[in-house]
């Protein structure tokens, strides 16, 4: 699901990379049961959607560099994450610790990321090449 966020929010700026991000894990969940929709498509929906808008709001609109905001955008995403995961696991009695939001964000999720910088700029690049999308200007 990340993937195709990232790359509307490149492609097409914050606006549609937030729309993409906000629907894409309910879609999901309603299709294929994956993620669960409670809490984890509800928590998606607040992650994937700073995703989209700010690696859009990052390369379309400020016009930094794609990996830059890619990073930048998963950074915020990931505080996000942090911040709804708190506040919805508090209110279920679930423990959820600074060390817990740590390990789910950035070791285990590693390969993720990993893979999430090598594709995304190839397929924007791709997509610019072709002329199927603007390349990096600010609008």
């Amino acid at each position: 699901m990340h993937i195709p966020v990232f790359i509307c929010g490149l492609a097409f700026g914050p606006v549609y990379g937030l729309i993409c991000g906000i629907i894409t894990p309910i879609v999901s969940s309603l299709l294929t049961g994956m993620p669960v929709l409670f809490p984890m498509a509800v928590i998606m929906v607040f992650e994937l959607g700073t995703y989209g808008f700010a690696s859009g709001l990052f390369y379309r609109k400020f016009g930094y560099n794609l990996y830059v905001s890619m990073i930048l955008a998963m950074l915020c995403g990931r505080i996000v994450n942090g911040i709804v995961s708190t506040v919805i696991y508090h209110f279920m009695g679930t423990p959820y610790s600074f060390e817990t939001f740590l390990t789910a964000s950035f070791i285990t999720s590693l390969p993720g990321i990993v893979l999430q910088l090598i594709f995304v700029p190839l397929i924007v690049l791709a997509l610019q090449k072709s002329h199927l999308i603007q390349s990096n200007k600010i609008i």
